[in-house]
């Protein structure tokens, strides 16, 4: 298993294809490991989120709940707690829309590298103090689940 390290998104990532792209004040982050793990299992191992991280999530659910947030996902393909975007050979594209904010996360798999990135648009005041709180703890869960692939 290789070490997690914060990286740059592969060019080749379809989160740069994304309607409107990546545009300047998004947030994006990658974090990489190498894997010999096929693209799907390495996506469920990695999603497969530990109750801690399942608490954090519940918590989040009661405290958005007031200010119209999604809190049900009824996606019909979720991979964990995230809806099913886009896929490629190699890649996956995880995420949802709300009216706060819109994030998408690529899993992509490329040369014995598996990469886990995260872009966010916010939409509004409340999108931007959303995503700075939060933002803590998004690091450590996102490098957990490399961790475990």
């Amino acid at each position: 298993m290789g070490q997690v390290r914060a990286t740059a998104l592969p060019s080749s990532s379809l989160l740069f294809q994304q309607p409107a792209g990546i545009q300047p004040g998004d947030f994006v982050d990658c974090y990489a490991s190498s894997t010999d793990r096929p693209l799907e299992e390495a996506a469920e191992r990695a999603f497969k989120f530990p109750a801690w991280v399942s608490a954090l999530m519940r918590l989040r659910n009661l405290l958005v709940t007031p200010f119209g947030l999604n809190t049900e996902i009824t996606s019909p393909e979720k991979i964990g707690f995230f809806p099913l975007v886009n896929r490629s050979d190699n890649e996956l594209i995880l995420g949802l829309d709300d009216k706060h904010l819109d994030f998408r996360i690529s899993v992509l798999k490329q040369e014995g590298q598996i990469y886990f990135a995260t872009w966010v648009r916010t939409k509004n005041r409340f999108g931007r103090l959303y995503l700075r709180l939060i933002m803590p703890f998004h690091v450590l869960i996102v490098r957990n689940a490399v961790k475990r692939v």
